[in-house]
């Protein structure tokens, strides 16, 4: 049994597209300093996951096998807190021109989503829901590290671009609600339809 590649990048997308630390980082930064003056910064949150999906990958199929009771903690673990996310994106609200005096680089990009939360409660999430069980370490990782790297080389960016133009057309709007209510939606709806596959199978 294979990857299912459709829920699964449905579920990159809605991960990667919808807000959260990195994102809100990339959409003042775009705001403050437009795209072209970000892409360093852009560049350095894309790559920067891999540092967490390749040591997650193989220390997670590893447990899978030696420790399976963990494998299922994380799954639900991660998916609580995702959950928990969506609510929160719910009732947040867009505050872009909140960057640094100088446009950021590269390097504070890389260690954005080391320190995101979420990025680990989104590549785990991966892992359990979407790896079946017995699939080989490596093919496993890529195939994550791949989609998700897909995601968001065609999402972030699109942060940093509309940054300005986001902020101009909801902020303080009552469109502004029902913006960050679809985008909460999207993010709870990817969880809860891939934990509803799995408890039917």
């Amino acid at each position: 049994m294979g990857v299912d590649l459709i829920g699964f990048a449905i579920f990159a997308c809605a991960m990667v597209g919808t807000p959260g630390p990195a994102n809100m980082v990339l959409l003042a930064a775009g705001a403050r300093f437009g795209l072209r003056a970000s892409l360093p910064f852009a560049a350095g949150v894309i790559l920067g996951k891999q540092l967490i999906i390749w040591p997650i990958g193989f220390g997670l199929m590893t447990l899978a096998t030696t420790a399976p009771w963990l494998f299922t903690v994380l799954k639900w673990g991660s998916a609580a807190y995702i959950l928990y996310l969506a609510a929160r994106i719910a009732t947040s609200r867009i505050k872009p021109g909140e960057a640094g005096q100088a446009a950021p680089g590269f390097l504070p990009g890389l260690i954005v989503h080391p320190l995101n939360p979420k990025a680990w409660a989104m590549i785990t999430a991966a892992f359990t829901n979407f790896i079946p069980e017995g699939m080989a370490i490596f093919p496993a990782t890529l195939t994550v590290a791949l989609v998700f790297l897909s995601a968001q080389c065609v999402l972030q960016p699109l942060w940093c671009w509309g940054g300005e133009r986001i902020a101009a057309l909801v902020a303080g709007k009552p469109a502004e609600r029902w913006v960050m209510w679809g985008l909460a939606a999207a993010t709870a709806l990817s969880v809860l339809y891939v934990l509803a596959k799995e408890g039917a199978a």
